[in-house]
């Protein structure tokens, strides 16, 4: 009989303990829920994925032409990597993230996805503060290629706009610092990004003092220990000409 809960990994990172864990909740089903905490917060679970999974879908709706190249910031379960590579059109694929730790999970196939993931030649991992290399367009997301730029960035580290996964975190969402990583957008470029809240009408107002449209997008998803409906947002911003 499979073991109820399991910790597969807990490391030291600059955040924190981070832990990896699996559970199965019997009344869920057969199935395996990967959970990963920081601390003794919650990031994300493997039963709530629909919206970092429309994240990607919504993003990318967005963009036009083919042969992209494509940032996601933030890996986690790896559930946006993953959705993102269903998109034939994207050529590369650069998955940034602060944790040696969490890139070491998929790379050693400890999450589902990193099997998945590890398969795509159009996949690579780069070690790195999203934020810093966002707001570093001379140097940009990608080591290989100085001041590279990309169709979209799709991010999903934070909770929201207003509650950061480090207080480091804030500074980010500026005119000057969202300027800054839309530098590295080509024309007519996508930036799109997750958020646990309903859409906020002060950072859509942000937001469009740097991109030429930007639209919100709920996404709704059933939630089985409150048996209800759950909402997230998507924010999805294209850069003009």
């Amino acid at each position: 009989m499979p073991l109820l809960f399991e910790e597969i990994d807990s490391q030291a990172s600059p955040l924190g303990e981070i832990s990896l864990r699996k559970r199965r909740i019997p009344v869920f089903g057969d199935r395996d829920i990967y959970e990963v905490k920081l601390g003794d917060e919650f990031l994300m679970s493997s039963m709530f994925v629909d919206a970092e999974e429309a994240l990607s879908h919504l993003g990318l709706a967005a963009v036009q032409g083919d042969n992209l190249s494509v940032v996601v910031g933030g890996l986690g379960l790896g559930y946006t990597a993953v959705e993102a590579l269903k998109d034939q059109r994207i050529n590369e694929l650069l998955v940034v993230d602060a944790l040696a730790t969490v890139i070491g999970w998929h790379k050693d196939e400890l999450v589902p996805l990193g099997k998945i993931l590890n398969a795509d030649i159009r996949n690579r991992y780069v070690l790195g503060s999203f934020f810093d290399l966002a707001t570093d367009p001379s140097a940009g997301f990608d080591p290989q290629h100085a001041g590279k730029k990309f169709d979209a960035i799709l991010l999903d580290i934070d909770h929201s706009p207003t509650e950061f996964l480090n207080a480091a975190n804030a500074s980010f969402y500026t005119t000057e610092n969202l300027s800054l990583m839309a530098d590295q957008l080509k024309s007519n470029g996508v930036f799109a990004m997750w958020s646990q809240n309903l859409p906020e009408e002060h950072f859509e107002a942000l937001l469009k003092t740097v991109f030429a449209t930007v639209t919100s997008h709920v996404v709704s998803f059933y939630n089985p220990f409150q048996n209800s409906e759950s909402t997230n947002s998507v924010y999805v911003c294209v850069k003009g000409e």
